[in-house]
């Protein structure tokens, strides 16, 4: 089966990170935990906040890591080792460049797209085959610009739109946790 066990949300720790792009996938985390009724606690063997708990009636693992987007890895990479689940097994979730405002996408694999977190995520795991709930940021046009622009909050508008992707990627989490993945991805590929 390629039930998700364990979830993890990519960002930044630190107040100064809290409402920017970049943490789009603290944000969904964050609502899924709250919504499950599980609460966050540090673990430094795991570089990160983690949570443990039912969802869905399945045991699933969250974590934040809380080492810095570029090196996200270190977490993710500890703590697939250490309750020694497979990437098939795992979701992240992330910011995406990609994809406009309101929009979130699930996939299996593929690269990291110059995403510095995903890039050290397939570095540590040893493979790209793991979920990825994507939530669109959209992008400011500009390369250069891509930096400053994901370290920044978003406008109030698209702050509305990502809230609606971040609801509409919780929507299938009880599918992705019950190894439905091809389902969730039909639900949620279909309501955008």
């Amino acid at each position: 089966m390629n039930e998700v066990k364990l979830i993890v949300g990519l960002g930044n720790p630190g107040r100064e990170y809290e409402v920017t792009r970049h943490n789009a996938g603290f944000w969904w985390v964050d609502r899924l935990a709250h919504a499950c009724k599980i609460s966050f606690k540090a673990e430094a063997k795991f570089h990160g906040l983690t949570a443990r708990g039912q969802i869905h009636g399945h045991e699933i693992y969250l974590l934040k890591p809380q080492c810095f987007m570029n090196v996200s890895g270190r977490a993710v990479g500890a703590m697939a080792q250490f309750y020694k689940v497979e990437p098939k097994n795992i979701l992240v979730v992330h910011d995406e460049l990609d994809l406009s405002p309101g929009v979130a996408k699930l996939k299996l694999g593929g690269g990291h797209g110059g995403h510095n977190g995903l890039k050290d995520i397939i570095a540590h795991l040893g493979s790209r085959d793991f979920w990825r709930l994507r939530i669109g940021i959209g992008h400011p046009g500009e390369r250069a610009e891509v930096v400053n622009y994901v370290l920044n909050a978003p406008r109030k508008e698209e702050f509305e739109l990502i809230q609606i992707a971040l609801q509409r990627g919780l929507e299938v989490s009880d599918l992705m946790v019950e190894g439905k993945l091809e389902a969730a991805m039909l639900k949620l590929h279909s309501s955008a």
